[in-house]
């Protein structure tokens, strides 16, 4: 069964931390793509330092000519917070033969029971949790009753079904803050090797983040 990686957030900016889990996660479940998808309005934070296009613009020069990594500009055009259970109900209808795959890391996961319409996630889609090497679900709590019976040890038991398996992958992860990014980039400071080259150009040509 073919499928589909879902990879949302700020991407404020997009760095070099997004795309390495990215690449390895669609390795790992040989996924066709994976679908990033830049939030317009987060439910459970501030607004962005900048505007929805421009983060799609920083994302759409990360991933070029990567492939497999494709933009998907939906929430973008949707009034209202981004929830992730609207982008999941409309790739379903969408794509109803896919395997969908929703690809958080260990943090958004651990916090999962605050989304809206959470216990719907893994209706529509699995869900690969990014970690870091020697993490563990005991690190957190509260997830018994999103995990009992979907939780799975290989990401090849996936392939069995559209939705609703739940699997861990040890990651490289690159220790990358975005806040501390824009904060560099707001004193004109170096990104080099923190984002694409791409993205870099993008953020020091326009100025984006540039304080005062």
């Amino acid at each position: 069964m073919s499928g589909i990686g879902v990879f949302g957030g700020t991407f404020d900016p997009i760095h070099m931390g997004h795309l390495r889990s990215a690449l390895e996660l669609k390795q790992a479940l040989a996924l066709d793509e994976v679908r990033f998808v830049p939030c317009r309005q987060p439910p459970h934070r501030a607004l962005p330092a900048v505007g929805p296009e421009a983060r799609a613009e920083m994302v759409a020069r990360a991933i070029a000519g990567v492939t497999g990594f494709v933009l998907d500009r939906r929430e973008l055009h949707r009034e209202g917070p981004s929830y992730t259970l609207d982008t999941l109900v409309a790739l379903r209808r969408e794509l109803p033969g896919k395997r969908l795959v929703l690809l958080l890391g260990a943090d958004a996961f651990l916090g999962l029971p605050g989304w809206h319409g959470w216990r719907a996630l893994l209706e529509l889609a699995h869900i690969a949790v990014a970690h870091r090497p020697g993490w563990s679900l005991e690190d957190g709590a509260g997830l018994d009753e999103l995990t009992h019976g979907r939780l799975v040890a290989e990401p090849g038991a996936l392939n069995a079904a559209a939705a609703g398996c739940i699997v861990l992958i040890a990651v490289t992860q690159l220790e990358i803050s975005a806040t501390a990014l824009r904060s560099t980039a707001g004193v004109g400071g170096d990104i080099h090797f923190l984002v694409s080259e791409s993205v870099r150009e993008y953020i020091e040509t326009t100025g984006c983040y540039r304080s005062g």
